[in-house]
């Protein structure tokens, strides 16, 4: 069975299959820091895992997408301080046009849940 939550027009949120939640694209606000964006952006994710069932400490796969890589740093030193010891997923960084100028960080989660 698949489940959808929170569904609008052009995609869900959640989609959770088979014990696998799929999370949208998650963004970090408009924030001119990019730490600061990393931090919104993951305190979104981790909404969505709860939502889910899930945890941060269940991410299978986390994809990134940075406007600039010169944000790669940064945004590794907030994401290393979320992510619990001995809990770190399979893991891509890439940069990308991001869907407005402002935003610097975008993340693709899939996790496990129960």
């Amino acid at each position: 069975m698949i489940e959808r939550q929170e569904i609008g027009t052009r995609m869900s949120k959640i989609v959770k299959h088979n014990g696998t939640a799929y999370l949208c694209g998650q963004v970090g606000g408009t924030d001119p820091d990019i730490k600061e964006q990393t931090s919104e952006c993951l305190r979104r994710v981790e909404t969505l895992l709860e939502q889910a069932g899930s945890s941060k400490e269940k991410i299978l796969q986390c994809v990134i997408w940075l406007s600039d890589m010169k944000y790669f740093a940064e945004m590794n030193e907030v994401w290393d301080a979320w992510i619990p010891e001995g809990h770190a997923p399979a893991r891509a960084c890439g940069e990308a046009k991001l869907a407005r100028p402002e935003l610097f960080v975008e993340m693709i989660v899939t996790a496990a849940y129960d």
